[in-house]
């Protein structure tokens, strides 16, 4: 039985291979700061037990699956990759995150209403992007610094310039 995959560093090449979403128990997988390639697999967002995913410093590109957001993770890392797209808007009460680290990708446009619905995000980081329009009112973000939202085209609201 795997409960953690802990692969950081190792030079790993080529794609997320969508059949390591079969493997049973698999509660943190690591695998930052490697060659990685392609998509991120949706089946990832699908596994009965993952808590803890980190994709951080890869070449990753394409879009978030919806399926990482309203899923069992609490702790994603995908930042620092060249993930494109607009942030999914199927945040809900069953969406728990400790960490969502999105930083350093491409994403853009708003904020989706959804994420206001979120049950708990405990450290949000959505900077270098390219978003733009309103941060939302409320809990998590009237907690955050403005270094969590700096470095996007047009974001505004507190705790950076008003809108």
């Amino acid at each position: 039985m795997m409960s953690r995959a802990l692969l950081s560093k190792k030079k790993l090449q080529g794609l997320i291979p969508d059949s390591i979403s079969k493997i049973y128990r698999l509660v943190d997988l690591d695998l930052s700061f490697n060659q990685l390639s392609g998509t991120i697999p949706a089946s990832l967002g699908k596994m009965s037990v993952l808590a803890t995913l980190n994709l951080e410093g890869n070449f990753i590109s394409g879009t978030i699956p919806p399926t990482l957001i309203n899923s069992r993770i609490n702790q994603l890392n995908i930042s620092r990759n060249a993930i494109q797209g607009t942030i999914p808007d199927v945040f809900g009460p069953r969406s728990y995150f400790m960490i969502l680290d999105l930083s350093y990708n491409r994403l853009k446009g708003p904020f989706g209403k959804s994420i206001s619905s979120a049950s708990y995000i405990g450290h949000l980081d959505v900077s270098h992007n390219h978003l733009c329009g309103p941060i939302p009112n409320g809990s998590p973000f009237d907690q955050l610094d403005a270094t969590s939202f700096a470095f996007n085209d047009c974001l505004c609201g507190k705790p950076l310039k008003s809108c």
